[in-house]
């Protein structure tokens, strides 16, 4: 079928189309811009193009890659010209996005391979990210698809942290384990997985503190989290999960190396796509830190956080 001939739910490719609206005129209006009037593919018309990409949050070092990409398949392939620039820009765009590990067990529909232990996620981020909110929808989204969910209140940095994720767990309708304000964060996220192994919870979610402005701090408090949980279950946490505001544009690069260098993060939630242009951030974040985009947020409802989907992420920007 090719790169682009996979099936995708319908429903699902309405509301991707509907919450990158503002990216997609941003993105693509810019090139189409850059492209008009113009009769063949020559340097002005790449220069064109990367400033279009640059100003749309892509960011320099991944923006100069796809210029030398497309210029290498234009000196290569002779036949190429303005109508096919669409479909090629896609193309190499879509090679720069990490994919997500070929063991990865969770389905566009949130569906879980299981196993004998809980599939444990620790989310990391800034606050103000919508780090909680995320965590409410990502055990909306699994428990919607059959699975049982356990929530772990470890950002014990702030009340209020706590209070958000317990709304969340009952409106979700998943239990929250949690302590008070000031404890631990290690010793609750083992209590969250020794309840969950007891209740026999196919995912747990962890939140940890978003404060960065003590890196080795952090770094010494998500260790010993990491370690505390993997006596309970061997391989947690399985993903670390790092949280990003798209709408932040550059500054989430800024935030994705801090909390990089800080944990071994190996799957990243870009949030807020749908309020704001800079959605090409996506494809710069994910080329330049080898890091797949696990999810986006494209609206406010529960079922607006998707798995995300590369392919159809980039069909959406180009109207392909």
């Amino acid at each position: 079928m090719g790169f682009f001939g996979k099936l995708f739910n319908r429903e699902k490719k309405e509301k991707l189309d509907e919450g990158l609206q503002k990216t997609k005129e941003g993105v693509w209006g810019k090139i189409s811009r850059a492209i008009a009037g113009k009769s063949k593919i020559d340097d002005d018309l790449l220069d064109d193009l990367e400033e279009s990409f640059i100003t749309s949050d892509v960011g320099v070092d991944t923006t100069l890659k796809i210029i030398d990409r497309i210029r290498d398949r234009v000196a290569r392939d002779k036949y190429v010209n303005i109508e096919e620039l669409n479909r090629l820009l896609a193309e190499e765009i879509a090679g720069l996005l990490e994919k997500p590990q070929e063991n990865n067990p969770v389905g566009e529909d949130f569906t879980l391979k299981k196993g004998s232990d809980p599939y444990v996620i620790m989310v990391v981020g800034v606050n103000g990210v919508g780090k909680t909110t995320t965590i409410g929808k990502l055990a909306a989204q699994f428990k919607k698809a059959g699975n049982k969910v356990v929530l772990g209140a470890a950002d014990t940095f702030r009340a209020a942290a706590i209070e958000q994720l317990d709304i969340w767990g009952e409106r979700v309708g998943v239990p929250v384990i949690k302590q008070k304000m000031g404890s631990d964060p290690a010793a609750v996220a083992f209590d969250t997985l020794n309840s969950a192994k007891a209740q026999g919870a196919d995912v747990v979610i962890i939140d940890t503190a978003g404060r960065l402005h003590n890196k080795i701090g952090l770094m010494n408090e998500l260790t010993k989290i990491k370690s505390v949980m993997k006596r309970v279950v061997p391989d947690a946490p399985q993903e670390i999960l790092l949280v990003l505001d798209g709408s932040t544009g550059q500054n989430a690069f800024e935030q994705a190396k801090q909390f990089v260098a800080a944990t071994e993060v190996n799957a990243l939630a870009v949030t807020k796509l749908d309020g704001t242009a800079k959605g090409g951030v996506v494809i710069g974040i994910s080329d330049q830190f080898k890091i797949p985009v696990k999810y986006i947020g494209i609206g406010e409802g529960l079922d607006d956080l998707q798995v995300f989907n590369p392919e159809e992420f980039v069909k959406t920007l180009f109207s392909l």
